[in-house]
């Protein structure tokens, strides 16, 4: 049953919470928490702040901190302020977050101490952005840095905008396209409230009773949608981890009053082999959801055996602001697959080479029409037209459904590595390293992994200077985040291509077994 009333604006959510349940947490780190009636009250202040520092309606302030309750503050005030909200990964290297400064046209930039020393030199150069930061300080900040904390505790002479529909754009995350290049996906209020509304609140039974634990990347749609909006939505609790941690997860769920875990795949096959024969004795734990990659059936049934609580698969991406196949904790459920679609969404299964719908049990590509779709992608219209058409937004991945309607992802067209639950395209990792001294030519391909599901493994057509797999690493680790770098790098004489240019890489893969990796 569709929950209508939790399809708000973020400002009425808050207000709400704040009347009915104002000294309830709302969110707790390590470090502090902030009940509903403070939420409300920094995130107003916060969002009139940032009013004051000068962003106007429409434009765009950049998250770029750890997890955090600052982080979640951050992305409820940003849209209060009128703005966009934009998150980062903040392990990435200088020159991605720049790329997203740049592109997305930030004008603020929300950081913490770790990484006020990075943001200051993005920043330095460009004009007009200024600079927030997290904590508590003893010292006076920085030329061009003002306090977080001072403007979520102190009044401006007037409140936040709280001008958004539930129709205008709140927030951008970034995902790579099959060019490579980052894109700006636009989510609505309504979009990603609407997969609360339809598939965490209703399917998984996610309430005010609940106490989440959240070990995900909060710039992640996945975190952002269930652990950030949905925890508002709902009224919940959501304890955030500054990053998953197999020892203090299990830790968590054994000693504190959780009963709602969020992970991906690999997150739970090392909590499984971390617990072993113990499970999690006494715990409050009701219920598991993973999404960001395929769980095996094989770990799934491991881990509900090991656990005993119920863990739900599915299937979501970031332009459908996260979930659109989803299985549910009672009636049938199919291992290994991603489940049934989510109600009030629709989908088709297409032959890329014909435009037809597939029959039953055959692969097409998956197509989502619904309420949760994201308006497009940031600045990039031709890319917007090749995504959506008619309405459907073509997800470039591979499914088939048995005779019961149950989706199963069998591929992706994009050929998109997704290594422990973080999507990796190939084309990006090749550019950087085509870019590489004694490299002629690359090409960049899967290769399975028992705890990770897949990593990407390099083949380099040597130059001159030949092939040294430390220069090699040295370069990639500058210019890519960690999970992105190639988990191996083998040498070829040629990369396999079509008559069009296109890399061919299934023949690469089958070559795995007959090639020697660089030392």
């Amino acid at each position: 049953m569709l929950r209508t009333e939790l399809i708000r604006p973020v400002a009425e959510l808050l207000d709400a919470h704040a009347q009915w349940r104002g000294g309830k947490v709302a969110f707790d780190d390590a470090a502090r928490s902030v009940t509903y009636a403070e939420l409300a009250e920094r995130t107003a202040r916060l969002g009139a702040h940032l009013e004051g520092l000068g962003l106007q309606p429409g434009q765009r302030g950049l998250i770029f901190m750890d997890n955090s309750v600052e982080t979640a503050e951050s992305y409820l005030a940003l849209p209060r302020a009128g703005a966009v909200a934009v998150c980062v990964n903040p392990l990435s290297p200088p020159a991605e977050v720049g790329y997203v400064l740049d592109d997305s046209d930030a004008k603020v930039v929300l950081t913490d101490p770790a990484h006020l020393d990075a943001a200051r030199e993005l920043v330095a150069g460009r004009t007009g952005v200024s600079i927030a930061v997290t904590g508590e300080h003893a010292d006076p900040l920085p030329p061009g840095v003002v306090s977080y904390e001072e403007m979520a505790t102190t009044d401006q002479a007037t409140g936040p905008r709280d001008s958004l529909t539930l129709d205008d754009v709140a927030w951008m995350l970034y995902t790579s396209g099959t060019t490579g290049r980052p894109k700006g996906v636009l989510l609505t209020q309504r979009s990603c409230l609407w997969v609360v509304a339809a598939c965490w609140a209703p399917i998984a039974g996610f309430s005010d009773t609940d106490v989440l634990l959240c070990p995900l990347p909060l710039f992640h749609s996945y975190a952002l949608d269930l652990c950030v909006l949905g925890g508002v939505a709902v009224g919940a609790t959501v304890r955030i981890m500054r990053r998953f941690s197999t020892g203090e997860v299990l830790d968590l769920l054994r000693t504190e009053p959780i009963t709602f875990f969020a992970g991906v795949p690999t997150m739970f096959s090392y909590l499984l082999e971390g617990a072993g024969a113990d499970g999690l004795d006494g715990n409050r734990l009701r219920l598991c959801v993973s999404a960001g990659a395929i769980m095996p059936a094989s770990l799934n049934r491991a881990f509900e055996n090991t656990f005993e609580v119920t863990l739900l698969d599915g299937y979501g991406i970031t332009e459908t602001s996260t979930m659109v196949v989803m299985n549910w904790p009672t009636g049938h459920r199919i291992m290994g697959s991603c489940g049934l679609p989510v109600p009030g969404l629709t989908v088709r299964l297409v032959d890329p080479a014909t435009g037809r719908d597939v029959g039953t049990g055959q692969d097409g590509e998956l197509w989502v029409s619904g309420p949760g779709v994201m308006v497009g992608y940031h600045n990039l219209p031709d890319a917007t037209a090749d995504a959506l058409t008619d309405g459907w937004y073509r997800t470039g991945d591979l499914a088939h459904r048995d005779e019961n309607g149950f989706l199963t992802i069998s591929g992706r067209i994009k050929e998109m590595i997704i290594r422990g639950g973080e999507n990796i395209y190939p084309a990006e990792v090749e550019d950087v390293l085509l870019g590489l001294d004694g490299v002629r030519d690359a090409a960049v391909a899967s290769r399975p992994h028992d705890s990770l599901g897949e990593v990407p493994v390099a083949f380099l057509v040597p130059g001159d200077s030949g092939l040294d797999t430390a220069r090699l690493l040295a370069g990639c680790r500058e210019r890519l985040s960690s999970f992105k770098v190639p988990a191996e790098f083998y040498a070829v004489e040629q990369i396999p291509r079509t008559g069009s240019g296109k890399i061919m890489r299934y023949k690469l893969q089958q070559q795995l077994g007959e090639l020697s990796r660089l030392p």
